[in-house]
């Protein structure tokens, strides 16, 4: 059995990463990478990087295609634009970024470390208002909160 963190290194040798600094260089020089947040929509709504698209994880396959409910046709045209796929800590967007490559996008990255090293790098996310993101509340907002029932039983001896 493969578990999900060996899932997300088995896509490291398929999918480029880049830095957010990196990302930050990119749009300097091409402000018309496409940007797609997969994380899902309450996380968007509640902060992302302005001019990002947001197609949830979860349907982002049927979203990079025509006649289906969730066709996004700026994805759908978007294969042989350069795309950058975010989430919350790099992981969901490695996964997103190999799927985009195996349905055909010619130049798609991972950003490594996600909104989470975004933020760290100081670099400005807005609400879906499209108002700044204090960066400590963001810092706070991707800090993992885990319920008692998320973690691993203890073993009794």
């Amino acid at each position: 059995m493969v578990r999900y963190i060996e899932l997300i290194r088995n896509t490291l040798s398929d999918v480029k990463e880049i830095m957010p600094w990196e990302l930050v260089e990119r749009l300097e020089k091409n402000p018309e990478i496409l940007i797609v947040d997969v994380r899902e929509r309450h996380e968007f709504d509640a902060m992302h990087i302005n001019g990002s698209m947001n197609v949830p994880r979860g349907i982002l396959e049927s979203a990079c295609e025509w006649d289906f409910e969730e066709t996004e046709p700026e994805l759908v045209e978007a294969r042989k634009r350069e795309v950058v796929v975010v989430c919350r800590s790099g992981h969901r967007s490695l996964l997103a970024a190999h799927s985009l490559m195996v349905l055909g996008y010619e130049n798609v990255v991972s950003l490594r470390t996600g909104l989470r090293g975004w933020n760290d790098y100081e670099e400005p996310l807005v609400n879906n208002a499209g108002e700044p993101v204090d960066p400590d509340a963001a810092d706070d907002f991707f800090t993992a909160k885990l319920r008692p029932e998320q973690r691993p039983p203890r073993v009794k001896m």
